[in-house]
């Protein structure tokens, strides 16, 4: 791939089809053409240049969902910049982590998000702060859009040069930053336009935030690669998106949400009466889609497309097909277009069908790396095969199937939740002998975190104290939302807390 060039799909959609319709902001009700957006990117990306941001410099977002974000992205990749995706629902702990780790030279602020702003703006030294509002207001993004002249040509680059920095959790609590190139997004987003079948005619509705992999690679590349619309949600608001798909004039085709986010729009006021004639892809993600859910939408005539991927993997991995649903519910699907996936055993050779080992993944889609982390990427790969932690089996047609996300990590409202990371916050408590976090089935978010504690001698903390600690430190869905006091916790021969045991008794503690 070092040979192959980068395109510039915006500039090209803007030339071949200049009055298509690219993207309509939903909160400010702004809509662009193509050629709107191309000149709106390039007039954002020579006042980048001008800056002196230059290729490889890393330029950062913190800002909910708006047809600007799609802006800086695009922006940042017509001048060789690497856009870093800064989760708005972390602390000002976490994100001053992320910004010392990846150095930005220029962070794009979202005004709605200020107030953690201005903690993280005291604890890091960044270059350059640009502030949007994300509807078109009086801000410093939008004199910048205005004042500049726009860079219409993208500077050379090549599919391996590296084009996004998103930052993933791992099991040893201290956030990830996952390498994504050129070539990654681009056959992640081809890879996966048959099954979803997209077309130029589509259009994305963008609910999913997009420092997600997903909602970047699932959502938005596929559709503007093809010259379809994006639909871009500030918010989920379940009867927004209701209310969106119910209208005509507008066309979403499709969307992709978590099981969670269906699940509340099953439950939203408008669901019964919304017409969903117009959707053609219902895809979903993150967690395994409960059967009564599927059901529940496919007499609506919707079929949620069960799918697996990762942030290694730009959010591709394997789908399932629109015409497969009713026959394998509880399955990913086949490996998309590109992709190869295989099922390996404790031993490190390839498991025969329908037995569990971790699924590991090779292709153009995948990772090179793990940023500033050589350790990681060395236990990361095996003779090129990305390992991915993930547990699942194959079964004889090649249909994968998820059994769990990872050893210790659980999922709530589709948001990965890594149990070492909020293990460690709680060890700051001095109350606290030892812990382990599990996750706990909820009807709402699917699973929800159950601090298992063992109180030094003469201590103890109410469920509150702790929620209270967390929440100066984590974002909302990695607290506890349950407290189980334990003598011991029970451990292996190595000394490993066994998480499988507890997940097995503790729920049912809970419930006496």
């Amino acid at each position: 791939m070092s040979n192959y060039s980068v395109n510039d799909w915006i500039s090209q959609h803007g030339m071949a089809m200049p009055d298509k319709l690219a993207a309509i902001d939903l909160a400010s009700n702004r809509r662009y053409t193509y050629s709107q957006m191309n000149n709106r990117v390039g007039r954002l990306a020579n006042h980048l240049k001008y800056l002196g941001i230059t290729k490889g410099d890393r330029v950062a977002y913190f800002a909910f969902n708006s047809t600007d974000v799609v802006e800086i992205i695009f922006a940042c990749w017509r001048i060789g910049a690497v856009a870093v995706a800064l989760n708005f629902r972390l602390t000002a702990r976490e994100l001053t982590f992320i910004i010392e780790d990846s150095t930005p030279k220029l962070i794009f602020v979202d005004s709605a998000l200020g107030m953690v702003w201005e903690d993280v703006n005291q604890q890091t030294d960044v270059p350059n702060i640009i502030i949007l509002d994300g509807v078109g207001g009086d801000t410093i993004y939008e004199k910048i859009i205005s004042s500049s002249e726009p860079l219409n040509e993208m500077i050379d680059q090549t599919l391996t040069d590296q084009c996004m920095l998103m930052y993933s959790s791992g099991t040893t609590g201290r956030p990830k930053g996952v390498i994504i190139t050129h070539g990654m997004m681009l056959f992640s987003a081809v890879g996966g336009m048959s099954a979803g079948r997209t077309t130029r005619d589509s259009v994305s509705l963008v609910v999913m935030p997009l420092f997600h992999i997903a909602a970047v690679n699932v959502s938005c590349c596929p559709m503007v690669y093809m010259g379809g619309c994006l639909i871009v949600m500030r918010m989920f608001d379940p009867d927004i998106v209701l209310k969106t798909i119910g209208n005509k004039t507008l066309g979403v085709t499709h969307i992709f949400l978590v099981p969670a986010a269906y699940n509340a729009l099953k439950d939203g006021k408008h669901a019964e009466d919304t017409d969903f004639t117009n959707i053609v892809s219902a895809l979903s993600g993150a967690e395994t889609v409960p059967m009564a859910l599927v059901k529940w939408w496919s007499k609506r005539g919707i079929c949620l497309q069960e799918g697996w991927g990762m942030t290694e993997t730009s959010g591709t991995g394997c789908l399932l097909l629109h015409d497969d649903v009713a026959d394998m519910v509880g399955s990913a699907g086949r490996p998309l277009m590109g992709n190869k996936i295989r099922i390996v055993d404790e031993k490190g050779k390839e498991a025969p069908p329908n037995v569990l080992g971790e699924i590991q993944m090779k292709g153009p889609a995948v990772t090179p790396g793990y940023w500033n982390r050589p350790k990681a990427n060395e236990e990361s790969f095996s003779n090129g095969w990305f390992k991915t932690g993930d547990i699942g089996k194959k079964d004889g047609n090649g249909y994968i199937f998820i059994e769990d996300r990872l050893k210790d990590m659980y999922i709530s409202g589709g948001e990965n939740v890594y149990p070492a990371e909020v293990e460690n916050i709680l060890y700051e408590l001095e109350e606290i002998k030892e812990v382990a976090i599990i996750g706990i089935p909820d009807p709402k978010w699917g699973e929800v975190g159950c601090a298992v504690v063992c109180f030094n001698d003469g201590k103890e903390l109410t469920l509150e104290e702790i929620r209270s600690h967390c929440a100066k430190n984590l974002a909302n869905y990695k607290i506890p939302s349950f407290l189980v006091d334990m003598e011991i916790l029970p451990r292996s021969a190595t000394g490993k807390v066994l998480k499988f045991e507890l997940r097995q008794t503790i729920p049912a503690k809970l419930n006496q």
